[in-house]
């Protein structure tokens, strides 16, 4: 099992940024890929960034693109998402998520508690 704490949300003024940070501890040794999801009032949850665990190869929605980076330290087991240029559409639970490795495993079955991002205008 896996379990995952999420921490550095905040509040934050349109243009400004903010780093989130995700802590992994269990059986981390079995990680395949973190990612990030986030859900605002009233809509469905949606995809935000992903990174391997092993090789850090990274992907990123179109929404998010050249704005946030995601990253992660493996001595640390900690996950990270650097959030520049924030704007308010981007307000949120940002929660993180976690799956075990394999080539046909596609469900995040880790998940955090999530994080309040708040960005005003």
């Amino acid at each position: 099992q896996v379990q995952l704490v999420e921490s550095g949300g905040g509040l934050v003024q349109a243009g400004g940024s903010l780093r989130l940070s995700c802590a992994a501890s269990g059986r981390t040794l079995s990680l395949g890929t973190m990612a990030w999801f986030r859900q605002a009032p009233g809509k469905e949850r949606e995809f935000v960034a992903a990174i391997t665990w092993s090789a850090g190869s990274s992907n990123y929605a179109d929404s998010v693109k050249g704005r946030f980076t995601i990253s992660r330290d493996n001595a640390k087991n900690t996950m990270y998402l650097q959030m520049n240029s924030l704007k308010p559409e981007d307000t949120a639970v940002y929660y993180c998520a976690a799956r075990n490795a394999g080539p046909r495993n596609i469900i995040y079955g880790y998940w955090g508690q999530g994080t309040q991002v708040t960005v005003s205008s």
